[in-house]
């Protein structure tokens, strides 16, 4: 027996366990090559739409990177009731850079972060009031989420495996020859592998593309040389506008948001560790984020959420270690504190991300399809589901069709195809009448029952012989 809980200690698959450096290091890799990439996009496209300078867009890079991190080990390990105690990373989003643009174009960087703080403070109040809200989130809903979230990623994607938007060489042949090879890789490593080699499948595939990225010529190591070795992040470096329809905007992104990170939740624990969601996880989870995202916008970090690409990472290997994603959080940090070591990992060509991480995105997408099947596919939830599908992704697909709604309701539902989604599939969950396939099925036979009455009392029915004959 000891024997047998020193080994369940030390498995990638416990979330307990706690794996030697020779297989988390590697399985950690790949969650911060997964996103790495996103959290330094994020204020890089932000620090571009308020004019920041070189300095200000280093600053923000730097406290992206470093709130990425807090806010991953606060979900791993959990601080009084902030935090999931789940296998997941967090850290800045891509859901969030349309209403950030927006707003940073109009109220400058002074009013994201004034906006952002009461946007942590509105997911707070969801995370302290989720237990009887849950009922809102039936795996109907959620699956709903999950899956918009899965679609709504392959854009980018496929931008990645193009060479990344606005790139001189968009769409390039080596482009995709260094982006179909990582993809080959990851392909026939995860299905033709064995053992530990068989998990470590994207780190394989970002490895043989880099170093064909780096023959190539394709990786640029200005950045290494140009940024410093330390950078400690300072309170209040910027100071905080509270403009109202910056707020109002802010507070709807991050609110709608929290209905992301439900569905993120979900499908860890379904995906990854094959069972339902618990409500302390749930609260823990959205009170977690909400914190981050407050105390983030005092020191200029932009706005947190769960990271979905690493959630397919999860759902697709099954490693749930905490320690696995917690030495991924303390690189983040290191990038963060040393930006020299955060400049090396972004030389990591777009091209390899992009085939690396596609398969990801499609595991997000089967694991919102594997939520929507947990629950019956009656007529109702079928309507929820694809009535929200329709409405999410056809919105984003013909963003001028909201041209007439007031900015700042175009700003909340133009931002992203989960927030329309999101709405529509609580409002749908809350205004049809509950009905399961057993009362559709007694509503037909007794349709079917009136129906045939009907047609017996019809004056020109002559089915019933033995009635004539007896007049």
């Amino acid at each position: 027996m000891t024997h047998q809980r020193h080994v369940a200690s030390r498995s990638v698959f416990d979330f307990h366990g706690r794996p030697p450096m020779s297989r988390a290091l590697p399985l950690s890799l790949q969650h911060i090559l997964a996103m790495i990439m996103g959290t330094i996009t994020v204020p890089i496209i932000v620090a571009g739409t308020v004019g920041a300078s070189v300095a200000q867009t280093l600053m923000l890079i730097q406290v992206s990177l470093m709130a990425s991190a807090v806010s991953t080990l606060i979900q791993l390990f959990g601080v009084w009731r902030f935090g999931a105690r789940l296998p997941t990373i967090f850290g800045v989003g891509f859901a969030y850079v349309p209403t950030l643009t927006a707003v940073g174009a109009q109220f400058g960087l002074e009013g994201i972060l004034g906006a952002q703080l009461c946007g942590g403070i509105a997911m707070l109040l969801v995370g302290i009031g989720i237990r009887p809200l849950r009922h809102l989130f039936p795996p109907v809903v959620a699956g709903v989420v999950v899956l918009v979230i899965g679609l709504s990623l392959y854009d980018i994607a496929i931008h990645y495996m193009a060479g990344g938007r606005n790139s001189p060489d968009y769409g390039g042949g080596q482009q995709w020859l260094v982006a179909l090879v990582t993809l080959a890789v990851v392909l026939g490593v995860s299905q033709f592998g064995r053992g530990f080699i068989k998990l470590a499948a994207i780190i394989c595939g970002i490895v043989v593309g880099y170093v064909l990225a780096l023959a190539l010529g394709m990786v640029d190591f200005t950045a290494v040389t140009q940024a410093a070795w330390f950078s400690a992040p300072r309170l209040l470096p910027v100071s905080l506008d509270f403009a109202p329809a910056a707020i109002l905007s802010m507070v709807i992104i991050c609110v709608v948001n929290s209905v992301q990170t439900i569905g993120d939740l979900s499908a860890t624990t379904i995906g990854g560790m094959n069972r339902e969601l618990g409500h302390r996880e749930l609260s823990g989870g959205l009170l977690g984020n909400g914190i981050c995202t407050l105390v983030g916008a005092l020191f200029a970090a932009l706005p947190t959420a769960s990271f979905s690409q690493n959630v397919g990472i999860v759902a697709m290997t099954k490693v749930v270690s905490r320690s696995v994603l917690a030495l991924a959080a303390v690189f983040m940090l290191a990038a963060g504190l040393i930006p020299k070591f955060g400049a090396l990992m972004t030389t990591i060509p777009y091209p390899v991300l992009g085939g690396a991480t596609i398969t990801v995105f499609g595991m997000i997408t089967m694991t919102g399809i594997q939520l929507l099947t947990r629950d019956e596919l009656s007529g109702r939830n079928m309507t929820i589901a694809s009535l929200s599908l329709a409405l999410g992704l056809g919105l984003a697909a013909a963003p001028e069709a909201m041209q007439a709604l007031p900015s700042t309701l175009q700003l909340a539902l133009g931002s992203s195809p989960i927030v329309v989604a999101a709405l529509s599939a609580v409002t749908l969950n809350l205004v049809l009448p509950q009905t399961s396939l057993a009362d559709e099925q007694a509503e037909r036979q007794r349709m079917a029952a009136r129906m045939d009455a009907q047609d017996a009392a019809s004056p020109g029915h002559t089915e019933e012989v033995p009635s004539v004959s007896a007049r």
